[in-house]
């Protein structure tokens, strides 16, 4: 298989040329329903219902099981919609209802299921498919950004956080947890040194048994030293990443630090990462720049060129 490449065409049938085990995680931001009309024939996104969208992604995403090895993983980030009335609908941005690149915005339609208005589900319906379809879905990572669109909504809080789950092709696979994980906070440090009169025992005695070992012994105040204890915990589900500003144009580019942190835990270094919606590249710059290699497909040509320009550096 070619690395370092971004094939230009229809994802789900360039998919079924790539080889079976091959690529190590897959990492990708699949168009999200009825919010942008790329132009272009054949794109995912514009379906008439959300059962005919969430269709065509399980099949793209069966062809990435395929081609993840028996340890990939892949990172899905992925956003809701809300049913509108068949005419109208909310705008991405009120003060550019064409999109900030001069791209129309596909309305709402009315869905099936849902009232006007309604919060339609798309993250867990795709979420739930790609379980039933054999993924294994140990994740849900939201993504939270301090700058997110602004929405001119008064009848309900503004959006600012989208879904990145984490699913894995088989029960073992390759998870770095070292490479993200987070400083601890003063205060459990602090707890620790403090030291503590008793202990929280485990089990119940049984007669003739020695007594059950306490899990947290008493210790006095000041046994424990800073040296004793691990600065770092296991980094949470929750990740505070604000939007980046991209010159190019492509105005639906997730932020560089998004993938490194997916990359970090989910790729060796020299590993191969797959984005089968490859847009803007971010994907595929930020997995240059860490020294993996990456594969990509994307529909839109000119989009392909934008990308070869920003993993070269010339954006």
């Amino acid at each position: 298989m070619q690395l370092d490449i971004i094939h230009t065409g229809d994802c789900l049938k360039i998919l079924k040329t790539l080889p079976d085990d091959t690529v190590h995680c897959c990492v990708t931001s699949p168009p999200y329903y009825a919010l942008r009309d790329y132009g272009m024939e054949a794109q995912i996104g514009r379906e008439t219902t959300p059962k005919e969208y969430i269709s065509r992604l399980t099949e793209v995403f069966t062809e990435v099981r395929r081609v993840l090895r028996p340890d990939g993983t892949l990172w899905l980030n992925i956003s809701d919609t809300y049913a509108g009335k068949g005419n109208q609908g909310d705008f991405i941005d009120p003060k550019n209802p064409y999109g900030r690149n001069g791209q129309a915005v596909a309305l709402n339609n009315k869905v099936e299921g849902c009232k006007p208005k309604d919060m339609i589900g798309i993250p867990w319906m795709l979420a739930f498919a790609l379980r039933d379809t054999g993924w294994y879905l140990r994740n849900d990572i939201i993504w939270m950004k301090d700058n997110p669109m602004p929405e001119s909504v008064k009848d309900r809080c503004a959006r600012c956080y989208e879904h990145i789950f984490l699913f894995s092709k088989s029960k073992k696979y390759f998870f770095y947890y070292k490479a993200i994980s987070e400083p601890i906070a003063s205060a459990t440090a602090e707890r620790l040194k403090r030291g503590m009169r008793g202990g929280n025992k485990y089990g119940k005695p049984v007669p003739g048994q020695p007594q059950p070992q306490s899990i947290n012994r008493p210790r006095e105040h000041g046994e424990i030293k800073d040296s004793d204890i691990n600065p770092l915990r296991n980094k949470r589900d929750v990740w505070k990443i604000n939007t980046v500003p991209f010159k190019g144009g492509h105005y639906a580019a997730y932020p560089p630090k998004l993938v490194e942190t997916c990359l970090l835990a989910g790729c060796p270094e020299g590993g191969i990462v797959l984005d089968p919606f490859m847009g803007s590249g971010t994907t595929g710059m930020v997995a240059a720049q860490m020294g993996r290699h990456f594969v990509g497909v994307e529909l839109n040509p000119e989009y392909t060129e934008l990308a070869y320009k920003r993993i070269g550096g010339e954006i």
